[in-house]
């Protein structure tokens, strides 16, 4: 079966439904404020595409493949990215709403998440190392066996990590998030 391909594309302001969004291959394309919330993208592929002002939550990703991908000011609420396609799996989200979505599992090094929410996101089992949080809130963010080896998360926020649960070597924090750190020894931490 011929995929149909698209390649250096814009799609502007289209409220997509599984009818009209043509299951292929889209590379170099633009999705700009595009909704595609709730569709089935099961093996669709996204090779450095760049969404913004996108709203793609709860959308089924099953050997989804998303390779230097880029969301910006999107709302992807309850994705499950770990079912996407592992073959060069990469992303990078700024401003985004991830609440609810899961990692689980998942190898994404070098990951930039600027500036996005982060509620409840399961990194469970994930390799994130050598990535970037900058002003996250990651609050009831799930870390379990978790690779955040060289990670920085000096200007996140929220979060609960275990480092007798988890790989930290040289991961960055400030001072304001040892208590995420410590909070299982019930510590009184002051300035």
């Amino acid at each position: 079966m011929i995929r149909a391909y698209f390649e250096e594309e814009e799609f502007s302001g289209t409220e997509f439904t599984n009818e009209t969004f043509t299951k292929g291959e889209y590379e170099n394309c633009e999705f700009i404020n595009c909704r595609l919330s709730s569709l089935d993208l099961s093996d669709f592929t996204f090779v450095d595409c760049q969404f913004q002002n996108c709203d793609l939550s709860t959308s089924k990703l099953n050997n989804t493949a998303f390779s230097n991908v880029r969301f910006k000011n999107c709302k992807l609420l309850g994705l499950q990215f770990d079912q996407c396609h592992s073959y060069m799996f990469s992303v990078q989200f700024e401003n985004c709403q991830l609440n609810l979505a899961s990692f689980y599992q998942r190898k994404m090094k070098k990951t930039v998440f600027r500036k996005c929410h982060l509620l409840e996101v399961d990194f469970s089992e994930t390799d994130i190392s050598n990535s970037i949080f900058q002003e996250c809130n990651l609050e009831g963010a799930i870390f379990d066996h978790t690779n955040l080896e060289k990670t920085d998360l000096s200007s996140s926020y929220g979060f609960i990590i275990d480092p007798d649960n988890n790989k930290l070597k040289k991961a960055r924090f400030s001072v304001r998030g040892l208590p995420g750190l410590l909070g299982k020894y019930d510590l009184k931490i002051e300035d």
